[in-house]
């Protein structure tokens, strides 16, 4: 690309900069838990409209725009934005602050729609400048792993050469952008253990079967396999977060549930890690002379793997957003997931990341999922740039 071509995108990124804050205020007052983002995806449906970009529904409350390049037949890339909120107070103060009470953009979703929409608008503007196809996917969801699988499962992405996403950072300095290859975040599969004992009077233990001692003894050897069946060197984390048992104090419980989180980076291991979860579930259980009555494994996200090329590609975009200096191709890895993963399992991409953390403004460094998180705004500029670049640079490979 060009230096001029380059040149001209800034100079529309920035002509445009207010009207993507303006967007993404909009989108902080009005958040919305997930799968039930409808007033969201209205007003990313209107923005389409008056951009002459046409869509069509994914779910209830999903779409996917299409921009066809006048130039001619060529390859289709996928750009992704996630638009679900979290149930969680927003406690920034700011005049744009949550309207909707108990419900927050606090990891930086209403940034990732508003970004998408300024590129639209400038890739819709070049659509005569290139060939191929660009598709914008607005994705319901993220938060509980229930939305990208709608664009895969509907064949939405049975046609894409490459996808590509952004993530606002607010550990990332503003004027940073990261494209790091390999696994950048962990799968998340959400399991669920039922136990069943036989009831009678504590002072009778020998006549019942301790349900909460079965689960007790589980939740101690899942520990194991972290500790004992993977390598050191393969990060995995088998983590208990609830562990519900017993009626009343003097009664052998009957029953017991265990829930449990299993997150790892490569497909291989969480395939692993998974089967011992329930293999030694099982053998626990009948060693207290109770079982199982119910095992269950809700695939959350698989592991978020940048493609080499796509990534290799995205780092010198970067570099000619930001300047090599400020792209960062070795970011640490994280075990919060994401289900752009679910892309990434029909065409290669990269999942980049764009600073908004301003070291002179304490307001922009909390991290995400926190009530008083909020970002800087320059930062959406990067990601709207992010977006167009890699997107014209790739169809014009």
């Amino acid at each position: 690309m060009s230096t001029a071509v380059k040149q001209n995108i800034r100079d529309e990124v920035l002509a445009g900069k207010e009207e993507v804050i303006s967007l993404r205020r909009y989108f902080h007052q009005y958040p919305e838990a997930s799968l039930k983002e409808f007033q969201t995806i209205k007003k990313i449906k209107e923005e389409l409209t008056k951009l002459g970009i046409s869509y069509v529904e994914v779910g209830e409350t999903g779409v996917l725009g299409t921009i066809e390049g006048k130039k001619g037949a060529g390859k289709t890339i996928l750009l992704r934005a996630d638009i679900d909120a979290l149930e969680l107070e927003d406690k920034t103060g700011k005049e744009y602050q949550s309207k909707n009470l108990g419900l927050n953009h606090a990891c930086g979703h209403d940034g990732h729609a508003a970004a998408l929409l300024g590129a639209a608008k400038i890739l819709k503007n070049r659509e005569n400048d290139f060939t191929g196809k660009i598709l914008l996917a607005f994705q319901p969801a993220e938060e509980i792993g229930a939305g990208a699988c709608q664009f895969v499962d509907g064949g939405f992405v049975d046609e894409v050469d490459r996808v590509f996403g952004i993530h606002l950072d607010s550990s990332v300095e503003v004027g940073k952008l990261v494209a790091t290859k390999g696994p950048t975040n962990a799968s998340c599969d959400i399991f669920k253990i039922e136990v069943e004992g036989f009831s009678s009077h504590v002072a009778q233990p020998d006549v019942g079967r301790d349900a909460v001692l079965a689960a007790a003894s589980i939740v101690v050897e899942l520990q194991k396999i972290a500790a004992r069946e993977v390598s050191p060197l393969d990060t995995v984390v088998v983590g208990i977060g609830v562990l519900n048992a017993g009626t009343r104090y003097n009664i052998v419980a009957n029953h017991a549930e265990i829930e449990g989180t299993v997150r790892t980076f490569s497909h291989e291991t969480r395939a692993f890690v998974l089967k011992r979860v329930k293999e030694i579930a099982e053998q626990i259980a009948a060693a207290h002379r109770t079982k199982i009555s119910g095992f269950s494994i809700y695939d959350a996200a698989g592991p978020l793997i940048n493609e080499e090329e796509s990534t290799q590609l995205a780092q010198k975009v970067a570099a000619e957003i930001v300047g090599i200096e400020n792209v960062i191709t070795d970011n640490q890895k994280s075990l919060g997931a994401d289900d752009f993963a679910d892309f990434l399992s029909k065409a290669p991409g990269v999942y980049g990341r764009v600073g908004t953390r301003n070291l002179e403004n304490p307001d922009t460094q909390y991290g995400h999922h926190h009530e008083k998180f909020d970002i800087d705004e320059d930062g959406l500029a990067y990601a709207t740039e992010y977006h167009v670049t890699y997107a014209l640079s790739y169809l014009a490979e």
